[in-house]
């Protein structure tokens, strides 16, 4: 599930939907302020007044201990050693801090006395977020569910597709463009021009039903196909073409497509429905495609491990530190008798995905799992709260080095 993009991205911030109630004009926040040069994403809070309460969390720990064991098991590889240290925490004080975190969840520490004893033994660390403040933006995302075949037939005609051979990466991962017969790069095509070329015919995963749920797998960067036998596969990102994304959402709110306080995705799935002649018109305007591989068992993250419900989140990789653990304050959308509501949300997470149109540390996003409920519950994630970072104190000056 690697380079997700928010729902709420796919669609636009609640902000534009609601618009501003007051006769005063209110700034909006920019969430995507990068970092000075030199700033770390993290500061140590030194106040213990500042630091969170985690009682509330701390009653909630299902699946925590197993995202957990899936972060440590891609810092057992001596691949994830070239990402550290990362605003100031080094490779082996970010696994001493999970398992000693391990080790309380083991003991059968919960409610009140895990609260104290991670206020006796972890430092917490807040993201900076977009103001220096601490402000962060939460999204959400989520993996759809879609029908789907091997073969092409007069119903599956939509392709979603394998990573072409040409196409190159970076050490890192990042895209370098395409190779040319004679071995040089250059940048490869944007997705209206890769949409109406014979350049990825042969290189065909899976067969979808509907090109905007093609584009939404696009968009995710993950999903789970269901079958004609009623099989599910899961086929998740291997690459995207280098562009960087554009909301289409915003293209149609922009163009009276649909009214701004009925912007949602099922507005835009019944919209595509009604007009199948504007679907190419629309998704072209985002450059950026994505490029699938089938894949076993749950979704994956950036890291290579699955990702959990409400247990991962997404951040920008190259500011906060791989595979760590987080608490996050925020409001989150329960779904109650077929009702959505906002509600105030604190819980542990561990950040193993990457957000492609998430560059900054005032931006992360949710995993709120599989399915049209998910689907729901992510477009509907919009809120701005505070990330924190807990590692283990007197880490020793040794680790940082």
């Amino acid at each position: 599930m690697k380079y997700k993009i928010a729902l709420a991205i796919l669609l636009i911030s609640a902000a534009l939907l609601t618009g501003c109630r007051s006769e005063q004009p209110v700034e909006k926040p920019d969430y995507d302020q990068p970092l000075l040069p030199g700033q770390n994403a993290l500061r140590k809070i030194t106040d213990p007044t500042q630091i969170p309460d985690f009682t509330v969390a701390c009653f909630n720990l299902t699946d925590l201990r197993a995202s957990i064991d899936r972060s440590l098991n891609y810092l057992g590889k001596a691949s994830s050693k070239q990402h550290f240290p990362v605003s100031g925490i080094s490779h082996s004080h970010c696994v001493r801090s999970l398992e000693e975190f391990a080790k309380l969840l083991d003991s059968g520490t919960f409610g009140t006395q895990l609260n104290a004893e991670i206020r006796r033994k972890f430092d917490v660390y807040m993201s900076v977020g977009c103001d220096n403040k601490g402000t962060v933006l939460f999204t959400g995302y989520y993996t759809p569910i879609f029908d789907g075949s091997a073969r092409p037939s007069d119903r599956y005609i939509h392709p979603l597709y394998t990573q072409p051979p040409d196409l190159v990466k970076g050490p890192n991962g990042e895209i370098l463009g395409k190779r040319l017969p004679d071995g040089t790069i250059t940048p490869y095509p944007p997705r209206a021009e890769l949409t109406n070329s014979p350049d990825l015919a042969g290189k065909e995963l899976v067969w979808l039903t509907d090109p905007f749920e093609a584009y939404i797998a696009h968009v995710q960067g993950s999903a789970k196909i269901r079958m004609p036998d009623g099989r599910l596969e899961t086929v998740g990102y291997a690459a995207n073409n280098g562009h960087e994304y554009k909301s289409i959402g915003r293209e149609m709110l922009r163009d009276g497509a649909i009214p701004k306080d009925k912007l949602s995705l099922s507005a835009m799935i019944q919209y595509f429905k009604q007009h199948k002649n504007l679907i190419d018109i629309y998704t072209n305007r985002n450059p950026r495609f994505v490029f699938f591989r089938k894949e076993q068992g749950d979704p994956r993250g950036s890291l290579n491990e699955p990702v959990t419900k409400m247990r991962s989140i997404a951040t920008d990789k190259s500011i906060f530190p791989r595979a760590a653990l987080t608490f996050i304050t925020t409001k989150l959308p329960r779904q109650t008798a077929g009702t959505v509501t906002q509600r105030y949300y604190s819980g542990f997470a561990l950040d193993q995905d990457t957000g492609g149109a998430i560059r900054a540390p005032g931006r992360c996003d949710v995993y709120m799992g599989v399915g049209d409920t998910a689907g729901k519950l992510a477009g509907a994630t919009y809120q701005e709260g505070k990330l924190y970072y807990l590692f283990l104190k007197d880490a020793g000056v040794a680790d940082y080095y």
